[in-house]
């Protein structure tokens, strides 16, 4: 267990120092900056490297970084005040507050899509707005820094098209946050930009803090660098369409004044931004397809720490990735942000967790409940479940290919992605973690990470579905003749034979 502070509660800021510099030692980075927020304040700072390798600026509280899709949980707040204003309400068509282009439906049957499907992605839009978009740096959603900046309303033509009915399933895009954006620019009157300054920077004392470039970003912000197989280069500097997901750029110590905002219900030392009951509604479940997993709040992912309950989000962009994440009901916060790793995006949320399940005082590892199995239901759970997702979501189809199954191999049941990833195909053990649900597992991603599986029931009492829980996205059940797996192996299996019998004849 970790060490107590003088006061007797939670961990030393030299045991804190010590825990950051393992991290530290196990990810190489060109910099970063990692903060604990409590009691009402930066109670812990620590910085790494270098903001630039040429000038060899080391990283401290007032380095800029790009917080990429961290943007997102800013722009749910700028639609929170219009909502407690009475100028939004969040189960309208969202198309009638947009005066800049149409969100319209890919298909007349589809319900309108509503402001709540935008904040918590499920309005049925894709992750790529248009397919040929996908083959684009950053999917056609950004430009070079040194280039104009298309408007959304430009870089939609007028229309942006949802293609899924809302509702009914989860999609992570940016599209989404872009139109919330836009909206709040159309309802309030103002540029979008202008009135984050305004309404929310500003009233936090976050005066290092925009979503455009400005010369005092320009002059604080750290280089972005990605490390490869022949060690550190620059990463492509590029602006986002999709501003309202993903274009702030802001300091450790503006970072760390959010944090405490959030965990202060919308009110730091310098001002308030929402009412508490406001920030309490965001951090809730607003889509939660089961309620064994956490689901989504409004722009914020619901977790655990540890087994804490915790909200937060991650953000990635070439060259910077950053994480927050806060347990609202121990008033606690991490922020990290980094402007060169290798593969972050896989490991830093994992990091962040098991420090934040540390200070809150959980024990090291992704050890849950001790549950014996259930072999009588393993013929329940396996089978294929196909994702869910549309052709135009490439990077949810990238990352977890076709699906999912679940076999017995080596006297246990196992979970495999249908992917060409390697480490996700080779599949994982599901664990039992429950002593009363036979339906709730988990897969220990390695040492600090696991994820939650659980399986639905239809009426039937049949197994039909799977859900996942770090995002909470739902497969659904189908037969096992369907299995894609298996048609590629009667295809390979086809050509290999063929083969065979031509070297005999030859």
């Amino acid at each position: 267990m970790p060490a107590t502070r003088t006061d007797g509660v939670g961990p030393t800021t030299d045991d804190i120092e010590t825990r950051i510099a393992e991290i530290l030692q196990r990810r190489p980075v060109v910099g970063a900056a990692v903060g604990v927020v409590r009691d009402g304040r930066l109670d812990v700072f620590h910085g790494h490297g270098v903001a630039d390798v040429t000038t060899r600026v080391p990283v401290t509280e007032g380095t800029g970084f790009r917080i990429a899709s961290i943007t997102k949980t800013f722009t749910a707040i700028a639609v929170m005040q219009l909502w407690e204003r009475g100028l939004v309400d969040l189960d309208a068509p969202a198309d009638g507050y947009l005066r800049a282009f149409r969100l319209l439906p890919a298909d007349d049957a589809f319900a309108p899509a509503t402001v709540r499907h935008l904040v918590t992605h499920t309005a049925g839009l894709p992750e790529v707005s248009r397919p040929w978009r996908a083959f684009l740096p950053d999917f056609g959603e950004s430009v070079p820094a040194v280039q104009p900046l298309p408007t959304p309303a430009e870089h939609y033509r007028g229309v942006l098209r949802y293609r899924a009915e809302p509702g009914t399933r989860f999609v992570y895009t940016n599209h989404g946050p872009t139109v919330l954006g836009q909206l709040v620019e159309d309802v309030s009157g103002e540029p979008f930009d202008r009135y984050l300054r305004e309404r929310i920077f500003g009233p936090l004392g976050m005066a290092d803090t925009d979503l455009v470039r400005s010369d005092g970003v320009r002059s604080r912000l750290a280089t972005g660098y990605e490390i490869g197989l022949r060690g550190v280069k620059k990463a492509a500097d590029r602006e986002m369409v999709t501003a309202g997901a993903a274009s702030i750029y802001s300091t450790p110590a503006d970072m760390a004044r959010y944090l405490v905002a959030l965990l202060g219900g919308g009110r730091n030392e310098h001002g308030s931004v929402l009412e508490p009951d406001t920030v309490a509604m965001m951090f809730a479940p607003q889509y939660r397809p089961d309620p064994r997993i956490p689901g989504m709040g409004l722009g914020f992912f619901r977790s655990e720490a540890g087994g804490f309950p915790a909200v937060g989000h991650q953000g990635t962009h070439p060259g910077f990735h950053s994480q927050i994440l806060l347990a609202p009901g121990h008033g606690v916060g991490i922020l990290a942000l980094t402007n060169g790793a290798r593969q972050p995006d896989l490991w830093l949320p994992a990091e962040v967790s098991a420090l934040l399940g540390w200070l809150l005082g959980a024990p090291d590892g992704t050890a849950g409940t001790v549950a014996p199995h259930r072999p009588e239901a393993w013929a329940d759970i396996c089978g294929w479940y196909r994702l869910s997702a549309g052709p135009a979501d490439v990077r949810l189809r990238a990352f977890l290919g076709a699906g999912a199954e679940v076999v017995v191999r080596g006297g246990r049941p196992v979970l495999r992605f249908l992917t060409p990833i390697p480490a996700l195909a080779r599949g994982f053990p599901l664990v039992a973690d429950s002593r009363d649900d036979p339906d709730r597992y988990r897969i220990d991603l390695d040492d600090l990470q696991s994820m939650r599986i659980v399986f639905g029931r239809g009426e039937g009492g049949d197994i039909s579905m799977m859900h996942l829980d770090l995002m909470p996205l739902t497969l659904p059940k189908r037969p096992q003749t369907r299995n894609p797996r298996r048609w590629v192996l009667g295809v390979l299996g086809g050509i290999g034979a063929t083969l065979l019998l031509r070297r005999r004849r030859v």
